[in-house]
């Protein structure tokens, strides 16, 4: 290889390396490979084939030349015979030249339609010896001059260099993504285990503030402090909505519901710091199976139960009891506080209410001063 050749061939490929590893989408990269090796190779027609899951061949990306005849139809998206010699290529990794793809028994009863405007053909696999995944060709005008062995060694070289840029940049990027969502699951546990903590005593401090002071306030002001709780209420829906998007795209995972006992768990948890004693937990049956959308709303009833209990009851004693059943699933918590008070808020009861009427179910609310609250929440389940 002179050394006109030998400089080509080391700029293409560092030029292909950079791209490759700039590339979000590494296989966005194929059209610059193929440009490359139509132009080293001195070829009308260039096509990087690769291997899909099925280890079927497909041109994925291709290159014409300015003096080319143009193909019959566009290559991109052809499937290859597995007799083809390319796809022997891709599996075999021994690259193959031929002077004419017409009359050379190799190639000639699997050139495409598209193709039979060429003749001189040459064909590297693409890819490392470890990670084939796919051939790429380069193919000249019928009558031009054979590729020379210079030039397939060349071919083979540039597929080779390529290839292996590609594979290393597939798994740069894949670390990269794994650490984006660390990172992700970082911010989204500082905003569930602090901020939304912080929150939360906060409106439990201006709850705890408004019944102390509320014969001495105008209805103007008291109306202010129920809209400050009301707008922390707000904040901390907000934020736990930014959670479930933060670790919802696990991008080497399928995406799979959280784990509804263990949420459940959670919210007790927090509620437990709030109020200085943790509630009591009980849990039965089976939780795995529950759907996402009802496993979502009990997520949200009970944490509008917890929040009216630290808020208002003043309860020494907090039982919550969770149960599947083969017919449903039931979510109760009972306080031994002061009941609910006439005058607080209803929208949290409403929207637990609510929540059990879109899942089929039903949420009834037993409170009395003496006796303190019970909050029944139970939708129906399909048997499984």
């Amino acid at each position: 290889m002179d050394s006109t050749l030998a400089r080509r061939m080391l700029a293409a490929s560092t030029e292909i390396t950079k791209a490759a590893l700039a590339e979000e989408d590494p296989g966005a990269v194929l059209p610059l490979v193929v440009r490359r090796a139509a132009a080293l190779a001195e070829a009308d027609l260039g096509l990087v084939m690769v291997r899909d899951e099925q280890d079927n061949l497909t041109v994925e990306a291709s290159h014409v030349g300015p003096h080319a005849p143009e193909p019959l139809t566009d290559p991109v998206g052809s499937v290859l015979s597995p007799h083809s010699a390319a796809s022997q290529v891709a599996h075999g990794g021994v690259p193959v030249v031929v002077d004419d793809l017409i009359d050379d028994p190799m190639t000639a009863p699997y050139v495409p339609w598209a193709l039979r405007v060429y003749g001189p053909f040459a064909v590297a696999p693409f890819g490392t010896h470890e990670r084939r995944l796919g051939a790429l060709a380069v193919y000249r005008r019928r009558g031009a001059d054979p590729f020379t062995r210079v030039t397939v060694d060349l071919l083979t070289s540039l597929a080779a260099q390529a290839g292996l840029a590609l594979v290393l940049a597939e798994g740069s990027t894949a670390r990269q993504r794994v650490a984006v969502y660390q990172e992700r699951e970082r911010i989204a546990r500082d905003l569930h285990d602090v901020i939304v903590q912080r929150l939360y005593a906060a409106g439990v401090q201006l709850n705890v503030l408004d019944r102390r002071i509320a014969a001495d306030l105008d209805p103007a002001d008291a109306k202010r402090l129920t809209e400050i709780t009301d707008q922390i209420d707000q904040t901390i829906a907000e934020v736990r909505a930014t959670v479930r998007t933060l670790t919802s795209s696990d991008p080497e995972q399928p995406t799979r519901p959280p784990d509804l006992a263990e949420s459940l768990r959670g919210e007790v948890r927090i509620a437990g710091e709030l109020l200085g004693e943790p509630p009591e937990l009980e849990l039965s049956g089976n939780l795995d199976d529950v759907p996402v959308t009802v496993a979502d709303h009990a997520r949200a009833a009970l944490r509008e139960a917890l929040s009216n209990v630290v808020r208002h009851s003043g309860a020494r004693n907090v039982l919550v009891r969770v149960r599947r059943t083969y017919e449903g699933m039931l979510l109760q918590v009972t306080d031994d506080g002061c009941g609910i008070p006439r005058d607080v808020t209803k929208r949290g009861l409403r929207n637990m209410a609510e929540r059990a009427t879109a899942a089929g179910g039903s949420c009834t609310i037993d409170s009395s001063p003496d006796s303190g609250s019970t909050v029944t929440w139970q939708v129906p389940l399909a048997a499984t």
